[in-house]
């Protein structure tokens, strides 16, 4: 029986290689798809999913976030709503969310002290209760926790970086092999049946081209949420000025509390702190008072409105809508009742802005049911393209062997990589580090095995 080896490839596959350099754009091509397409299936799948996660929701949950319009009729109080809330689940109101629409319910989370945090859901129009979940425990939380890998802890979030970055590698690489040389076929078109190898080489090629342009947007806006260079990044964008973008007045008493900590906000906020009440031996506003302020000052409907639990805490409200032009947070002082700070998406630096239409556009947001459509094509395409580069492996590879394309015999052409290596360690170091273990294993692997075989028994 043949040892099963990494490098071995047959003298027909080499023999087939028009130069150095084609050979070594292959191999880092393979290197690139063996530790990325898993990612990109898992991304794919679970981004698709996520892009209807408003109408899967409504739909799974119909009975809790659904409510049928009522016409002349005055909406409950918040804090009439709020009371009934409590009196269902008694414990400790910390956020009241504005309904969407006229067709939905309000929701508010509450701090139990048996079940934890439950988002309670309430008919506005007559201000009963209709039931309650965990607090982010829908199918679309858990779809989307997947997505960012945080459901398997913070250090996953790492990984994104990663995976981002060799996702460039492979469409530039792609790119590359695909580019016409002499082949007639396999440019745009699919030659032969599922039955030949080709076919599955030319629908690979195909769809890669196709969908590279949306592989290579997706992992720059997905940079964001990595663990090392979105945080260096939102540091470096909003560090200043206690978080908020530049431009931004916060000359009012800070606490130490992070935004992001108390409520789902915008990545250009994630390290913005919360502002303190100063009025104490005042009496503080209602939470209707509240409302009625982020009413007239015109926030874009489905607010939510953070509830303070301590004599320096304020009001929040901060809203997120698919218009990312209409994203706002407002810090009211919870005596005085006057903002504190009010920051818009205008407000943002022009890094801010770029990153969070990106973001917008990614979640399938901006352009409505157009974006969602064209990203779920380009999730189903992207798993398309992993497939036929799975089979494509399968029928090429020699036997014994993973198959690895050849190493090149002038390892000269590797200079261009050590460039690459270079601006990747710069721009993003996680992925600057992963090629350079991966190139160092590639060189002396071969070593190791000479070695090897020619150890004395």
């Amino acid at each position: 029986m043949s040892d099963f080896t990494i490098g071995r490839a047959d003298a027909a596959v080499a023999a087939r290689s028009p130069s150095d350099l084609y050979r070594a754009v292959w191999r880092w091509h393979f290197y690139a798809g063996l530790l990325v397409l898993p990612f990109l299936i898992t991304l794919a799948v679970t981004g698709a999913l996520y892009l209807f996660r408003d109408e899967i929701d409504g739909l799974v949950y119909a009975g809790l976030k659904r409510v049928e319009v009522q016409e002349n009729t005055v909406t409950a109080a918040p804090s009439v709503m709020v009371a009934a809330a409590l009196a269902a689940y008694p414990g400790t109101a910390i956020k009241y969310t504005d309904p969407p629409s006229s067709t939905d319910s309000v929701e508010i989370t509450v701090s139990t002290p048996a079940a934890g945090r439950l988002a309670v859901y309430v008919n506005p129009y007559d201000g009963k209760v209709l039931g309650a979940l965990p607090d982010r425990g829908t199918i679309m939380w858990t779809i989307r926790s997947l997505h960012s890998l945080t459901y398997f802890g913070s250090f996953a979030r790492t990984l994104i970086e990663i995976a981002a970055g060799w996702s460039i590698l492979l469409v530039a690489t792609g790119i590359y092999l695909w580019w016409p040389r002499t082949q007639t076929g396999g440019v745009v078109s699919v030659r032969g049946t599922p039955k030949r190898r080709v076919f599955w080489r030319d629908t690979h090629a195909v769809s890669g081209i196709f969908v590279g342009f949306f592989i290579v947007f997706l992992a720059v806006t997905g940079m964001p949420w990595s663990g090392v260079w979105g945080e260096k990044v939102n540091e470096w964008a909003n560090g200043n000025n206690f978080g908020y973008p530049a431009g931004v007045r916060t000359a009012v008493p800070m606490s130490g509390e992070h935004l992001d900590h108390i409520a789902k906000t915008t990545w250009s906020l994630e390290q913005a702190q919360v502002p303190q009440s100063t009025g104490q031996g005042a009496a503080p506003i209602t939470l209707d008072q509240a409302v009625a302020t982020f009413d007239r000052l015109g926030l874009h409907h489905g607010y939510a409105v953070n509830i303070p639990a301590k004599p320096q805490g304020v009001y929040t409200g901060s809203v997120y809508p698919d218009d990312v032009s209409q994203q706002r947070v407002v810090h009211l002082d919870q005596y005085s009742g006057k903002p504190l700070i009010d920051m818009s998406y205008a407000d943002y630096g022009p890094l801010g802005r770029a990153l969070e239409w990106g973001i917008n556009v990614h979640m399938g947001q901006e352009f409505g049911l157009i974006n969602q459509l064209a990203l779920l094509l380009a999730c189903i395409t992207i798993v398309l393209l992993a497939i036929s580069a799975g089979v494509m492996w399968w029928k090429r590879r020699p036997k014994g062997s993973l198959g690895v394309p050849p190493m090149p015999t002038d390892r000269r052409v590797f200079r261009g990589l050590i460039a690459l290596l270079a601006i990747g360690g710069i721009l993003f170091p996680l992925v600057g580090i992963s090629l350079v273990v991966m190139l160092v294993l590639d060189w002396s692997y071969p070593l190791f095995r000479r070695a090897i075989r020619f150890a004395p028994q």
